[in-house]
């Protein structure tokens, strides 16, 4: 038998005896080498408990690097359907000894850990269920190439944990299938490798019976896809005809899927492509070709993250000033500059809601959800066209390269909206009276015409420069203000046709939420937190777009007190949103994430039991960073019962 260390005080509720395990409820976080072809055995893993019925996310850690550093990959498993990232890591697999000690320091007591015989780990701590594993050895007969026997050692975990916790093997082979499509030597290869580790198990480990997964039926009809692949779909199922990036850093996949997509649908009955897809010398030229193309009549788009948002800045005051329709896609990462291209944030807010210099304000879409990827590519490319302008859609890296589980995506029914498009009929009927950037019908968007009408008087000139209603140049003073306060008109009119929020709001409640983006996966499990353990009932507030409705202030004039929470330094959205409520701002708190990792129910739960312990007071705490130092004088008392957390501190 293997040497394995169980801690005396903590061995008899792991292994069983006398206690009830938790069922449908764990996180397993896997340590691994960048390169060493363990994201295979993790989704095979994670697609295996999902195909048990049980609601499943993972989450890839990854360095910006082609291979050699630390990634770690994060399984959560909740039969409530939580899925949003959990701190605490109930099952820990150390495989990479550049990180084994840090990772298993991190633990809560009482964590189960699986690791390599030659780590040892269990020399680290003595408080942990430690299972020792030889997996070279095991490896060895698997296979002759040293190469594919490093490939399969990662399977071998697949087969531990599986025999551990209870997946069906059966499960695995199908999840095998799946991603390896039907490839029957691979397949035949792999199951090999997991059978090696399930035995091994069973001979050699002792049983746990603290965490187990057992069969459900809360996945059935749903699929696992992440954000970038699902905002593809959508943008084909739109109408995209004309596609220009340049890759970066979580953005690229997004732009890679739509090839594949488009491949597969949109090549005529003579085999031509009926589309184009470009990859430019640069971010900058990329959004030019957009805005060039939907100028021109196509649906366009391009996608990127934070860096390249900044390269595009003079381009973007072009397409909003001479009113050019294109959609541009941004995947947030942690900047500035380069900053951590393969973490996660909410920081590019600022940025993309008043791109360029001058007087800008520019519509932005704020999915949540893979869902809604795929149903804000086509809302954006609607509003692009009907606004005639660029259109934001601000995703991040967590909901763009990471699995989620969701419904099927609905297949669209509305029909496409070009917007305010002039035919030769119209142009005919006007005889020429018409100008580019005339308001005609009092809403601040002008009619436009494609090249290629066949009327005389289709033509107008495209301006960056001072122009007036009829798109001739010029620098007299009431010409631009009439240009610019029209554009802002425009902007006003968004309200009415921007996605509405998500308000969810509660009798008698005092606190109000404001959240967007992914961050709701933990501020929804929070406020569930606060109901069970605390009785306190909270609203909330989903912000799904730019500019803001009317229910925004309705909202934080209802409630006491609003905490917005997000994920970046500085509070971004929160300071908008105090510049729009105007005198209720006092009632705004700001409760900020910004380690590069999606944001936790827990941490958000104990920011708010800070934030309350002062409400009273005459200078109550007003921000909070989670997971950060303390500063100062800015210990805070908690409310009477709530534990303090040595990584929640409070900043003034």
């Amino acid at each position: 038998m293997s040497e394995t260390l169980i801690a005396a005080d903590i061995a008899e509720g792991v292994m069983g005896a006398g206690s009830e395990p938790v069922v449908n409820d764990l996180t397993i976080h896997v340590a691994t080498v960048n390169g060493s072809g363990s994201q295979s055995s993790n989704n095979v893993l994670m697609r295996s408990i999902f195909q048990m019925g049980v609601p499943v996310s993972g989450k890839n850690m990854f360095p910006s690097n082609i291979a050699g550093l630390p990634t770690w990959f994060t399984i959560r498993a909740n039969k409530d359907g939580w899925i949003g990232r959990k701190k605490e890591v109930d099952l820990m697999v150390c495989m990479n000894a550049q990180t084994a000690r840090e990772d298993v320091e991190a633990l809560d007591a009482g964590s189960l850990v699986i690791y390599d015989a030659p780590l040892n780990c269990k020399a680290i701590r003595n408080d942990l269920v430690y299972f020792e594993v030889p997996f070279a050895k095991l490896a060895q007969p698997l296979s002759e190439d040293s190469k594919l026997r490093k490939l399969l050692t990662n399977m071998v975990y697949v087969g531990i944990i599986a025999e551990l916790i209870g997946i069906d093997r059966a499960e695995i082979v199908n999840a095998l299938d799946k991603q390896f499509k039907g490839k029957q030597k691979a397949i035949s290869a792999n199951v090999a490798a997991i059978d090696a580790g399930i035995e091994y198990a069973k001979a050699n480990l002792p049983r746990q019976n603290k965490w187990r997964v057992e069969r459900m039926n809360a996945t059935e009809g749903k699929i696992i896809i992440d954000g970038n692949a699902a905002a593809a779909i959508g943008s084909v199922f739109a109408g995209v005809t004309v596609v220009t990036w340049y890759p970066i850093t979580p953005s690229s996949s997004l732009c890679e899927s739509i090839i594949d997509y488009a491949r597969q649908t949109r090549i005529d009955e003579n085999g031509k492509a009926t589309f184009a897809i470009v990859q430019a010398e640069d971010e900058l030229a990329a959004v030019g070709m957009v805005l060039g193309a939907g100028w021109a009549g196509a649906r366009s788009m391009t996608s990127t993250a934070g860096p390249g948002i900044s390269l595009m800045a003079e381009f973007i005051g072009l397409g909003y000033f001479a009113e050019l329709p294109g959609v541009i896609w941004d995947i947030q990462r942690v900047g500035p500059s380069t900053g951590l291209p393969t973490r996660t944030a909410q920081g590019d807010i600022n940025q993309v809601a008043s791109l360029s210099h001058g007087d800008t304000q520019h519509i932005v879409l704020i999915p949540s959800s893979v869902g809604e990827c795929f149903e804000f590519a086509g809302e954006a490319l609607d509003l692009a066209e009907q606004f005639q302008t660029p259109i934001f859609v601000l995703s991040d890296l967590d909901l763009g390269m990471n699995n989620w589980m969701s419904d099927p995506f609905e297949y669209p029914t509305k029909p496409i909206l070009r917007g305010k498009v002039l035919s030769a009929e119209q142009l005919t009927a006007l005889e020429g009276k018409w100008g580019r950037y005339a308001d005609v019908d009092g809403d601040g968007i002008p009619w436009r015409t494609l090249p290629g009408t066949d009327h005389p008087f289709a033509s107008y000139f495209t301006r960056g420069s001072g122009h007036n209603a009829q798109a001739s140049y010029s620098e007299k003073p009431q010409d631009y203000k009439d240009t610019v306060d029209r554009l802002q008109k425009k902007y006003e009119t968004a309200k009415l046709f921007v996605p509405r929020p998500v308000v969810d709001t509660r009798d008698g409640a005092k606190i109000g939420f404001i959240a967007f983006g992914t961050t709701t996966w933990a501020l929804e499990e929070s406020r569930d937190q606060l109901r069970l353990e605390r009785g306190v009932e909270t609203s909330y507030f989903r912000l799904r777009a730019l500019p803001f409705t009317e229910e925004l202030k309705e909202f934080v004039a209802t409630h006491d007190r609003v905490y917005i929470v997000e994920q970046n330094r500085d509070g971004q959205m929160a300071d908008l949103i105090r510049l729009e409520v105007g005198e209720d701002q006092r009632k705004l708190r700001k409760i900020l994430h910004y380690t590069g990792l999606p944001c936790d129910a827990r941490t958000i739960t104990d920011a708010v039991l800070q934030m309350e312990a002062t409400a009273g007071q005459a200078q109550p705490l007003l921000l909070v960073r989670a997971e950060a130092k303390a500063t100062g004088a800015s210990a805070v008392a908690f409310v009477a019962g709530a534990p303090a957390r040595p990584e929640m501190r409070a900043e003034d």
